[in-house]
């Protein structure tokens, strides 16, 4: 038997000062982009001083790291090439702790909601249109989960009972 020694927990411990913060930070952000709320709450999870976390958090804007707009812009554009819908990706971005005007700005930049709940239907129920009312019910729900709109849900189902 070896008579190894145990390591110290002193030897385990990590720095936490703003050193080791920032290292943190910037190897969250070599991943994928983060808003500053979100980045907040993964540092403080690694029990980084909320003192440090504001200066760090102050300096990655300062350097444009961390830019709360284009977080937004980037997560919309993303999700809704993915076919959800702006009621979804608002939720989405105010969980992650992103303000209203910045929300709001994100989902200006697609122009045609409609449009993309007409694609996200076509994509999964196939070109033609919904014949019956269950099956439009269907789609709608289907469309709703997704986070349009009643507007958009109607635009691309064809629900409307004064047509029908």
């Amino acid at each position: 038997m070896s008579n190894r020694t145990l390591p110290s927990a002193a030897a385990h411990q990590r720095e936490d000062g703003p050193r080791a913060a920032r290292e943190a930070a910037v190897r969250l952000l070599a991943r994928r982009d983060y808003g500053s709320a979100e980045l907040r709450a993964a540092l403080r999870a690694r029990a980084f001083d909320d003192a440090v976390l504001e200066e760090l958090l102050a300096a990655l804007s300062r350097e444009g790291a961390l830019d709360d707009a284009r977080f937004a812009n980037n997560y919309a554009s993303y999700h809704a090439g993915r076919g959800r819908g702006p009621v979804r990706i608002a939720a989405d971005l105010r969980q992650r702790g992103i303000g209203a005007a910045l929300i709001e700005a994100a989902l200006a930049q697609e122009s045609d909601w409609a449009g993309l709940a007409r694609r996200a239907r076509r994509a999964r129920f196939g070109a033609q249109p919904p014949a019956s009312w269950p099956e439009k019910a269907k789609q709608a729900r289907f469309l709703l989960y997704r986070g349009f709109s009643a507007d958009h849900i109607r635009a691309a189902t064809g629900a409307d009972p004064e047509m029908d």
